[in-house]
C-alpha cells in the first residue's frame, strides 16, 4: 500500500479521498489554489502545497505544478478525483512517466473511452448495446451524411467525438437542417475540444439516464455494482441521483451489468468506472464511459457496503479485487441531492461567506461536504458545496428521510438550491419514479421558474 498520496482536486471530493486514505493508513498531500487556502481538507491534510492563484488554469489544471508538488513531498501516487484532470490521458501519462502511480485507468484506456467514436466502436465489439447511429465519425460527403441519417431515422443528434458536459451536441429534426448542423457542430467541437470529429445518433425522445458502476483490477477481474438513475437533470447537469433505478425490472440489471464487466476485461480496464446509458422502452443504449470516480458514487456505496474510493486506491496499489460478483448483494435504496451555492430558481451562483451552518443527521443520513461555518465559498469554481445522501430499506423510506434531512439543513449567508430539492421531493412524478432526462427542464419551464438572470 502507498505511504503517501497526493490529492489533485478540491472541494468535497478532496475531503472524501482524504478520509479514505486515512482509513487505509495513508498520509495525504493536498494541492490547493490561493483561493482554497482555508479549506477544511487543506487544514486536515498531513501536508499541503499551494500550486497557484485562483483561476483553475493556473492551479488545478497546472500539470507541472502538480507534478512538482508530488516530487517535493515524496508522494507515491496521485488521485485526480473528478473533473479537472481526472479524465485527461496526457496528465495520466505525465504522472506515470514522472515515476508516480495514477489512481485511475491506464492513459491509453482513458484516451480510448474519452473519444466517443472510439468508445462506441469498442462497446459494439464487446456486445454492449449502443444508440443506433453512424459507425464512426461522419464523413465529409454531404450526400453520405444524409444517407446515414435517413437510415437511422429522424430526429437525430449530432455529437462531438471529444465532447462532454452537454457541449458539442445539436438535435436535428429535418433533412434540410442536417448538413448545416453538422458543419456548426464540427466548428464547435474543434473550438471546445480540439477535435473536429462528430458522429450521429438516433435522438431518443423520452429516455432515462441510467448508469452502471464497475470496478476492475489489473488482473482482468471485474464486477458491476448495480445501477443508478440520474435522470433528474438541468442542462445535462445531474441534480438528484438514486440507486437502484426505480421501475426497471431487476432481471435486466445482471444482463447489462455483466456486459459492462466483460467490456472492462476486454479493454483491460483498471479502477472505478461508469457506463452511462439512455434507457427507453426496456432497452439500454450506451452513450459514454466515465473513467473516474463519479459525484454520485455514495448512493452505490450505501446499497453495496463497498467503499469505492478505497477500492480505487487498493487497485492502483496492485491489489486484486477482494470480492467476486457472486459475493455482492444490493440492499435498500439511496438518494443523493447535490447541494449547490446558487439561487434555487434562477440558478445564478451565490458565492460568499457562510454565516451559519447546520448539517442534517439521523438514521440513514450521510453528508459529504467540505464547508463549515465561517468558510468563504470562492467564485472561481463549480457551485456544488456538498451532497446529502439518504438511505432506507425502501425507496419510500429514503424519500421520507431525505425530506426530513433537507428540512433540518441550514446554511445562512449564501443562497442554495435546497428549496428546489424540497420541491422535487414532493413532486408526484418523482415520487412515482422513472422520470425522463427532460422532465426537470420541462417542469421548470411549465411553472415559469426559470428566469433570465440579469
Amino acid at each position: 500500500m502507498f505511504g503517501k498520496v497526493l490529492i489533485a482536486n478540491r472541494g468535497e471530493i478532496a475531503l472524501r479521498i482524504q478520509r479514505a486514505c486515512r482509513e487505509l493508513g495513508i498520509k495525504t498531500v493536498v494541492v490547493h489554489s490561493e483561493a482554497d487556502r482555508e479549506a477544511k481538507y487543506v487544514r486536515l491534510a498531513d501536508e499541503s502545497v499551494c500550486i497557484g492563484p485562483a483561476p483553475s488554469a493556473q492551479s488545478y489544471l497546472n500539470v507541472p505544478a502538480i507534478i512538482s508538488a508530488a516530487e517535493v513531498t515524496d508522494a507515491q501516487a496521485i488521485h485526480p478525483g473528478y473533473g479537472f484532470l481526472s479524465e485527461n490521458a496526457d496528465f495520466a501519462e505525465r504522472v506515470e512517466s514522472s515515476g508516480f502511480v495514477f489512481i485511475g485507468p491506464r492513459p491509453e484506456t482513458i484516451r480510448l473511452m474519452g473519444d466517443k467514436v472510439s468508445a462506441k466502436e469498442a462497446m459494439r465489439i464487446t456486445g454492449v448495446p449502443c444508440v443506433p447511429g453512424s459507425e464512426g465519425a461522419l464523413p465529409e460527403d454531404p450526400a453520405e451524411i444524409l444517407r446515414i441519417a435517413r437510415d437511422v431515422g429522424y430526429p437525430v443528434i449530432i455529437k462531438a467525438a471529444g465532447g462532454g458536459g452537454g457541449r458539442g451536441m445539436r438535435v436535428v429534426h429535418t433533412e434540410a437542417a442536417l448538413v448545416n448542423a453538422v458543419t456548426m457542430t464540427r466548428s464547435e467541437a474543434q473550438s471546445f475540444f480540439g477535435n473536429p470529429n462528430v458522429y450521429l445518433e438516433k435522438y431518443l425522445e423520452n429516455p432515462r439516464h441510467v448508469e452502471i458502476q464497475v470496478l476492475a483490477d489489473s488482473y482482468r477481474n471485474a464486477v458491476y455494482l448495480g445501477e443508478r438513475d440520474c435522470s433528474m437533470q438541468r442542462r445535462h447537469q445531474k441534480i438528484i441521483e438514486e440507486a437502484p433505478a426505480p421501475g426497471i425490472p431487476t432481471r435486466y440489471i445482471p444482463r447489462i451489468g455483466e456486459r459492462c464487466a466483460e467490456a472492462c476485461r476486454r479493454i483491460n480496464y483498471r479502477g472505478a468506472g461508469t457506463f452511462e446509458f439512455l434507457y427507453e422502452n426496456g432497452q439500454f443504449h450506451f452513450i459514454e464511459m466515465n473513467t473516474r470516480i463519479q459525484v454520485e458514487h455514495p448512493v452505490t456505496e450505501l446499497i453495496t457496503g463497498i467503499d469505492i474510493v478505497a477500492e480505487q486506491i487498493r487497485i492502483a496499489a496492485g491489489d486484486r479485487l477482494r470480492f467476486r460478483q457472486r459475493d455482492l448483494t444490493f440492499r435498500g435504496h439511496a438518494i443523493e441531492c447535490r447541494i449547490n451555492a446558487e439561487d434555487p430558481f434562477t440558478f445564478v451562483p451565490s458565492p460568499g461567506r457562510i454565516l451559519f451552518y447546520h448539517p442534517p443527521g439521523g438514521p440513514g443520513i450521510r453528508v459529504d461536504s467540505h464547508i463549515y461555518q465561517g468558510y468563504t465559498i470562492p467564485p472561481h469554481y463549480d457551485s456544488m458545496i456538498g451532497k446529502v445522501i439518504a438511505y432506507g430499506d425502501s425507496r419510500e423510506q429514503a424519500i421520507r428521510r431525505m425530506r426530513t434531512a433537507l428540512s433540518e439543513m441550514s446554511i445562512d449567508g449564501i443562497r442554495t438550491n435546497i428549496p428546489l430539492h424540497q420541491d422535487l421531493l414532493q413532486d408526484a412524478r418523482f415520487v412515482e419514479g422513472g422520470v425522463s432526462i427532460h422532465y426537470l427542464e420541462q417542469r421548470l419551464a411549465a411553472k415559469g421558474e426559470v428566469k433570465q438572470a440579469s
